[in-house]
Protein backbone atom coordinates (compact mmCIF):
# COMPACT_ATOMS: atom_id res chain seq x y z
CA UNK A 1 0.00 0.00 0.00
CA UNK A 2 1.33 3.43 -0.88
CA UNK A 3 1.93 6.24 1.57
CA UNK A 4 0.06 8.82 -0.54
CA UNK A 5 -0.01 12.18 1.24
CA UNK A 6 -2.69 14.87 1.04
CA UNK A 7 -0.59 16.72 -1.57
CA UNK A 8 -0.34 13.48 -3.64
CA UNK A 9 3.32 13.03 -2.81
CA UNK A 10 4.86 9.70 -1.80
CA UNK A 11 8.03 8.81 0.06
CA UNK A 12 11.30 7.97 -1.64
CA UNK A 13 10.98 4.43 -0.31
CA UNK A 14 7.60 3.96 -2.00
CA UNK A 15 8.88 5.56 -5.21
CA UNK A 16 11.82 3.15 -5.24
CA UNK A 17 9.42 0.23 -4.73
CA UNK A 18 7.34 1.40 -7.70
CA UNK A 19 10.46 1.90 -9.86
CA UNK A 20 11.79 -1.53 -8.96
CA UNK A 21 8.46 -3.16 -9.78
CA UNK A 22 8.29 -1.31 -13.14
CA UNK A 23 11.73 -2.51 -14.13
CA UNK A 24 11.03 -6.10 -13.07
CA UNK A 25 7.43 -6.56 -14.21
CA UNK A 26 6.73 -4.18 -17.08
CA UNK A 27 6.28 -5.05 -20.73
CA UNK A 28 8.89 -6.90 -22.76
CA UNK A 29 10.05 -3.60 -24.28
CA UNK A 30 11.98 -2.56 -21.20
CA UNK A 31 13.58 -5.97 -20.83
CA UNK A 32 15.67 -5.04 -23.88
CA UNK A 33 15.90 -1.27 -23.40
CA UNK A 34 16.82 0.78 -20.34
CA UNK A 35 14.22 3.39 -19.56
CA UNK A 36 14.02 4.69 -16.03
CA UNK A 37 12.49 8.14 -16.27
CA UNK A 38 11.92 11.27 -18.34
CA UNK A 39 13.35 14.75 -17.82
CA UNK A 40 10.60 17.37 -18.24
CA UNK A 41 11.91 20.95 -18.61
CA UNK A 42 10.18 23.38 -16.22
CA UNK A 43 9.50 26.02 -18.89
CA UNK A 44 7.69 23.49 -21.07
CA UNK A 45 5.63 22.20 -18.17
CA UNK A 46 4.65 25.75 -17.19
CA UNK A 47 3.54 26.44 -20.79
CA UNK A 48 1.34 23.34 -20.72
CA UNK A 49 -0.23 24.39 -17.42
CA UNK A 50 -1.18 27.80 -18.89
CA UNK A 51 -3.63 26.07 -21.25
CA UNK A 52 -7.31 25.89 -20.32
CA UNK A 53 -6.99 22.43 -18.72
CA UNK A 54 -7.94 20.66 -15.52
CA UNK A 55 -5.23 17.97 -15.54
CA UNK A 56 -2.63 16.33 -17.76
CA UNK A 57 -2.26 12.78 -19.05
CA UNK A 58 1.00 11.16 -20.16
CA UNK A 59 1.34 8.52 -22.88
CA UNK A 60 4.41 6.37 -23.51
CA UNK A 61 5.78 5.85 -27.02
CA UNK A 62 8.89 5.22 -29.10
CA UNK A 63 9.83 7.35 -32.12
CA UNK A 64 11.19 6.18 -35.48
CA UNK A 65 14.75 6.32 -34.11
CA UNK A 66 13.95 4.11 -31.13
CA UNK A 67 13.98 7.02 -28.65
CA UNK A 68 11.45 6.72 -25.85
CA UNK A 69 8.87 9.49 -25.62
CA UNK A 70 6.52 10.66 -22.91
CA UNK A 71 3.74 12.53 -24.71
CA UNK A 72 1.77 14.86 -22.49
CA UNK A 73 -1.70 16.21 -23.27
CA UNK A 74 -3.99 18.50 -21.35
CA UNK A 75 -7.38 17.22 -20.22
CA UNK A 76 -10.71 18.80 -19.33
CA UNK A 77 -13.44 17.39 -17.12
CA UNK A 78 -16.45 16.31 -19.16
CA UNK A 79 -19.78 16.04 -17.37
CA UNK A 80 -21.07 13.98 -20.31
CA UNK A 81 -18.43 11.26 -19.91
CA UNK A 82 -17.75 11.91 -16.21
CA UNK A 83 -14.02 11.72 -16.83
CA UNK A 84 -11.03 13.81 -17.85
CA UNK A 85 -11.09 13.87 -21.68
CA UNK A 86 -7.91 14.52 -23.65
CA UNK A 87 -7.79 17.90 -25.39
CA UNK A 88 -6.39 16.51 -28.62
CA UNK A 89 -6.17 18.32 -31.93
CA UNK A 90 -8.77 17.12 -34.40
CA UNK A 91 -7.20 15.07 -37.19
CA UNK A 92 -6.31 17.32 -40.11
CA UNK A 93 -6.88 20.56 -38.18
CA UNK A 94 -5.12 22.78 -35.67
CA UNK A 95 -8.13 22.99 -33.34
CA UNK A 96 -8.25 22.05 -29.64
CA UNK A 97 -5.21 21.30 -27.49
CA UNK A 98 -1.64 20.32 -28.22
CA UNK A 99 0.28 17.10 -27.72
CA UNK A 100 3.60 17.93 -26.08
CA UNK A 101 6.76 15.96 -26.76
CA UNK A 102 9.30 17.91 -24.75
CA UNK A 103 10.59 15.16 -22.51
CA UNK A 104 14.04 13.58 -22.62
CA UNK A 105 14.50 9.90 -21.72
CA UNK A 106 16.68 8.58 -18.93
CA UNK A 107 19.12 6.99 -19.49
CA UNK A 108 20.92 9.57 -21.35
CA UNK A 109 19.35 12.52 -19.53
CA UNK A 110 19.64 11.13 -15.98
CA UNK A 111 20.65 12.75 -12.74
CA UNK A 112 23.86 11.52 -11.21
CA UNK A 113 23.68 9.59 -7.96
CA UNK A 114 19.87 9.53 -7.94
CA UNK A 115 18.35 7.07 -5.48
CA UNK A 116 15.55 6.45 -7.99
CA UNK A 117 17.78 6.11 -11.06
CA UNK A 118 20.34 3.83 -9.43
CA UNK A 119 18.29 1.52 -7.23
CA UNK A 120 21.40 -0.08 -5.76
CA UNK A 121 22.31 3.19 -3.98
CA UNK A 122 21.79 2.98 -0.22
CA UNK A 123 19.41 5.58 1.18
Amino acid sequence: MSDLNADFSISLTTAREYATKWRKENSGYDRHNKLHAFLIPKDNLEALLKEDIDAVRAYLGVDENGVEKLMIVGTKWSPATETQDDKLPLLGTKLEGKIYDFTLPCPRFCGHKSALNELDIEI
